[in-house]
């Protein structure tokens, strides 16, 4: 039992530290964002909201913005409709190659986002869509896709794979079928796909930059304004991102979960 609880006890430090690592420098980032000080020093100056107002006094970063939020509402649609055919098309049918498919579907969080970047600005440029916003979405809905993909699957395995076949028996198509009895079913998972692709799409960088042109996103401002300088307004940008992100992340738990504890209670 003392092995145990120490195990526990290391286990659940471990875990916190790991925590502190992470959210430790947005924390910060959030407190400087609200700083009157131009760098960020200890002791904090007066609060103040000074960053926020000049970011959004700032052309430029509402240009980014609505470019972000066009490429990740989008991105979010075409990877979604993806992974739900893919993870439908899993569950339903077997089919010789079908590991290879799934592996190869899979593939894309795999590689990393600087090579795939650059693949992906190659491969656009010569079909003449590279600097389109178009050519974000496309790009961003390939790496997205595969985590609708899991979302949706992870639900569907929770179905009763004669669900489907009884609908049919009672006189449905497929498509009705489909309409009236799968879609509910991945509702809640569909949702979260939806949320999650969106956050993922919106607080890319490595891609954005490469394929983007003229038609910048947050992170690729991001970028811009602390190259040289230390610019406040970032810490303000970098925030409004994240909880963004966050919120984008915890609603499509809610959705997830929410559903899925109804359908045990």
């Amino acid at each position: 039992m003392n092995q145990n609880r120490t195990l526990n006890f290391i286990l659940a430090l471990y875990v916190l530290c790991i925590f502190v690592f992470i959210f430790a420098p947005i924390l910060f980032s959030l407190v400087f964002s609200f700083n009157s000080q131009r760098f960020p020093t200890i002791p904090l100056g007066e609060f103040s909201t000074e960053w926020y107002a000049k970011i959004f006094a700032d052309p430029d970063v509402w240009l980014a913005a609505r470019n972000s939020l066009i490429v990740s509402v989008s991105t979010s649609v075409v990877a979604t409709f993806l992974g739900f055919c893919t993870a439908y098309s899993d569950f339903r049918y077997n089919f010789r190659f079908k590991g290879p498919y799934l592996a190869l579907i899979l593939l894309p969080p795999t590689i990393p986002l600087i090579i795939m970047a650059l693949a992906m600005l190659a491969w656009l440029s010569k079909l003449g869509l590279s600097g389109q916003l178009w050519s974000i979405i496309l790009a961003h809905s390939v790496l997205t896709a595969p985590f609708a993909m899991a979302i949706i699957r992870l639900r569907l395995n929770q179905m009763d794979p004669d669900l489907e076949a009884a609908a049919w028996n009672l006189g449905s198509s497929e498509w009705q079928a489909m309409r009236h009895v799968i879609i509910p079913f991945c509702a809640p998972a569909i949702v979260s796909a939806l949320c999650l692709t969106a956050a993922v799409s919106f607080d890319e960088f490595a891609i954005s930059w490469f394929v983007s042109g003229l038609n910048k996103t947050v992170p690729v401002v991001i970028l811009e304004i602390v190259q040289g300088n230390i610019d406040p307004q970032v810490n303000a940008i970098g925030t409004f991102v994240f909880l963004t992100s966050m919120t984008l992340v915890i609603l499509a738990q809610v959705f997830f979960i929410s559903r899925q504890v109804k359908s045990h209670s």
